[in-house]
């Protein structure tokens, strides 16, 4: 098969079933991924990924579809697995299959292996060669040494690739816009349709998908995970300008044992502090809620304003404990999100005080910037130019017609920009008696839910996959 070939299969259908089952499993079996192949070439497909030389030959009598074939095999002192030397090549290039898939990556492979010359042999063997790559450096390698189709399944899954979840999209726009006269193929965390045809209008000729097909363990798992809140009370961490509060959340959603100290000055103080309350609760796992943004991958503040000193750079990260933080705003809209009463909506939280924080529920999907970035409603300025918060957290104890004129203009910017079923209204001056915003729910949580939407982020971490649009932070 030539690469004109195949770019015309997929052109019709650019969808490609990975059948593959992790060692041990009820499915890994060669009986088992051919019917689970078979199940997929029933519906259409236009090729077949598949791994090990017994699945390959198996597949091969009885599914009529052209065959990505890889070997897994780890290497001692070796991060590499995915056809990593010249002896699975020879392995595939026995099997016959038409496309021999292998990891790409800068990383050193075992036995002095060198890629340009793995790259060369299935060449010369008259066969395709998939890259496997986790980059655009990944990528200009496997261009340099000729591979045929490159493909973005270990985008996320190496050392220098490390990010939150969700298929990288940026990745198959870069590659298709860098090299268009190559197959690009998508590939690494497709879970849903909408997925894989966001991926095809990025730039894909096709979309690979795994697991989400053809694997009932992995999708069981994720069915589970998402129902499941644990049978263990987490920690919840509300750090303000003025206090930080712990409480613990119970499995059934109550929190118990609240305390709060006057905010340390010192970031060395505030983390022993949080820490010191863990671990005389015998907790393993916490939520934080708090001022600024905070990379949800690192743990790292990476902007803040003064009103918390020493705060910015501050690494939550903690051993012996499963830290989950974001943003004080995105952790109470978190709350309200998966409250009963607000599950499945678009739900806006607006949570008014001395600070203002903000944040969007959509469905059960959480929206945020890619490094933690929240919607910056705090910052939009009146007529007279202060800021919201400005406004709020000085005028709402002298002017209250300047706070209920700060509020109003708050509501207005999230209807406008959001479009949410439901606007949550929390925090000091959202739950004041004299503030009057027209259809808005107070949190039914009252003053505690930015403690709660700090155990929620523990107990319930939302899904990191979906940054929050770019024009909208």
């Amino acid at each position: 098969m030539t690469a004109q070939e195949l770019r015309a299969r997929v052109r019709g259908l650019p969808l490609i079933a990975s059948v593959q089952a992790d060692p041990g499993t009820p499915l890994d079996t060669p009986e088992t991924i051919v019917r689970l192949a078979q199940a997929s070439a029933q519906v259409g497909v236009a090729a077949l990924r598949l791994q090990g030389v017994a699945n390959i030959l198996a597949m091969q009598a009885a599914v009529n579809l052209p065959v990505i074939g890889l070997i897994k095999r780890e290497y001692p002192g070796s991060s590499v697995y995915i056809t990593t030397t010249m002896r699975e090549i020879e392995e595939l290039v026995a099997t016959g299959c038409e496309v021999i898939a292998m990891d790409c990556t800068a990383r050193a492979r075992p036995e002095g292996t060198d890629l340009r010359e793995m790259i060369a042999r299935v060449h010369e063997a008259g066969r395709l060669v998939m890259a496997d790559c986790d980059s655009i450096e990944a990528g200009n390698l496997a261009v340099t040494f000729g591979a045929d189709i490159l493909s973005t399944t270990l985008s996320g899954y190496t050392g220098a690739t490390s990010r939150f979840g969700g298929p990288d999209l940026e990745l198959v726009r870069e590659f298709a816009r860098r090299w268009p006269e190559k197959l690009i193929f998508a590939e690494g965390r497709y879970s849903t349709p909408l997925q894989a045809q966001l991926a095809v209008r990025a730039g894909a000729d096709a979309v690979v998908i795994g697991g989400a097909l053809n694997d009932p363990i992995k999708q069981t798992r994720a069915f589970a995970s998402a129902v499941s809140v644990g049978n263990e009370p987490v920690g919840a961490v509300d750090l303000g300008g003025t206090w930080i509060r712990f409480g613990t959340l119970t499995p059934e959603g109550e929190l118990e044992d609240v305390v709060r100290i006057p905010r340390p000055e010192n970031r060395t103080e505030r983390l022993d502090w949080i820490r010191r309350e863990a671990e005389s609760r015998g907790l393993s796992r916490i939520g934080i809620g708090l001022g600024g943004t905070i990379d949800p991958s690192t743990l790292i503040v990476t902007e803040a304003k003064p009103i918390i000193p020493d705060h910015l750079g501050t690494c939550f990260a903690m051993p012996g404990l499963e830290v989950v933080a974001l943003n004080d705003g995105l952790a109470t809209a978190w709350a309200h999100g998966t409250h009963r009463e607000f599950a499945g909506k678009r739900v806006a939280t607006l949570a008014l005080g001395t600070g203002v924080g903000c944040g969007l529920v959509d469905a059960g999907r959480l929206w945020l910037g890619p490094e933690g970035q929240y919607p910056r409603i705090n910052d939009a300025r009146l007529g007279n130019g202060m800021t919201i918060e400005e406004a709020l957290g000085g005028a709402a104890l002298t002017d209250q017609a300047l706070a209920q004129e700060a509020a109003e203009y708050a509501l207005e910017l999230v209807r406008t920009l959001y479009m949410p079923d439901v606007v949550v209204l929390a925090g000091g001056v959202g739950l004041a008696p004299w503030l009057n915003l027209p259809e808005t729910v107070r949190s039914p949580y009252g003053e505690d839910a930015g403690l709660m939407g700090a155990g929620r982020l523990a107990q319930v971490p939302p899904a990191l996959d979906r940054p929050f649009p770019n024009e909208l932070y």
